[in-house]
C-alpha cells in the first residue's frame, strides 16, 4: 500500500498509518483493503493468490471473519486464492477468543500464514496453538545466510521444520541470485523479495500475468501479493 499525497509523493505505511489511527480512518482503511485485494486477485489468472496482512487491531474486532467473507463474496473470489498473514503480535494474549477469530477464518477455506517467523519469544510454541498453512522466515535471517552459518542453519532448520508439520515455507527478503540459490538449497519452498518483484501498481502485475516465464522461469512458486510490501 503506498499513499499518493499529492505534495509528498508515494508515503509507505509507516509514515501513514498512525495518521490513519488518530484520525479514526484505520478500520475503514483497512476493510478497504480486504475487499480491494479481493476485488483485484479475482482478475488475476489461476491459480494465483493474493496474501492480506491483519494488524493485532482487527482481532479485536468481533465481526472480522464476517468482514472478509463479505469481501469474497462482494469479489467472487474463491477462498482458496486468498492468505491472511499474522504476526506473533496477534497471538501474545493467546486467549480464546483469538483463537477462535483464526479458526473461523480458516472454516472459510482461507489459508494462515505466520509472517516475520523467528522474530518473537515464542514462534515455535504458536505452531502448536494453530495449525498454520505457511511459515514465513523472517528477512532478517535470509540477509544473512551469505555470511553466516549460524542464519543458514536456522533457515534450514524453520524450513525442515516446516515439511515435518506439513507448512509451506516462505524464504522473506530475497535480494541477490546467492541468497535464492541458499534458500533453496536449505529446504524453502517458496520465495519472496525484490530479487523477483518490488512494489508495484496493480496495473504492472496484470503485465507479469502476460509473461509467465518471469513468474515460472526459476522456480515452482506461489506467487503473493502483499497488501503492505
Amino acid at each position: 500500500m503506498r499513499w499518493d499525497h499529492p505534495r509528498l509523493g508515494l508515503l509507505p505505511p509507516l509514515e501513514f498509518i498512525q495518521l490513519a489511527e488518530e484520525t479514526g480512518v484505520i478500520d475503514a482503511l483497512r476493510e478497504w483493503i480486504m475487499r480491494r485485494a479481493c476485488a483485484d486477485a479475482v482478475k488475476w489468472p489461476l491459480p494465483v493468490k493474493v496474501a492480506v496482512n491483519l494488524s493485532p487491531a482487527q482481532f479485536k474486532q468481533q465481526g472480522l471473519p464476517l468482514q472478509v467473507a463479505a469481501a469474497l463474496a462482494a469479489s467472487g473470489l474463491l477462498s482458496s486464492r486468498l492468505e491472511l498473514e499474522i504476526t506473533e503480535s496477534v497471538l501474545l494474549a493467546n486467549n480464546e477468543n483469538t483463537l477462535n477469530t483464526l479458526h473461523s477464518l480458516r472454516d472459510l477455506g482461507i489459508s494462515i500464514a505466520m509472517d516475520d517467523f523467528g522474530t518473537g519469544y515464542s514462534s515455535l510454541s504458536y505452531l502448536r496453538s494453530f495449525p498454520f498453512n505457511r511459515i514465513k522466515i523472517d528477512r532478517s535471517f535470509v540477509s544473512l545466510m551469505c555470511e553466516s552459518s549460524e542464519s543458514r542453519a536456522i533457515v534450514k532448520a524453520v524450513a525442515e521444520l516446516g515439511t515435518t508439520l506439513g507448512m509451506t515455507t516462505t524464504a522473506e527478503g530475497v535480494e541477490t541470485e546467492d541468497q535464492y540459490r541458499l534458500v533453496r538449497e536449505n529446504g524453502c519452498t517458496d520465495v519472496q523479495g525484490w530479487l523477483f518483484g518490488r512494489p508495484m501498481p496493480v496495473s504492472e502485475v496484470n503485465v507479469l500475468f502476460e509473461q509467465p516465464k518471469t513468474l515460472t522461469g526459476r522456480l515452482r512458486l506461489s506467487v503473493t501479493a502483499d497488501a503492505h510490501d
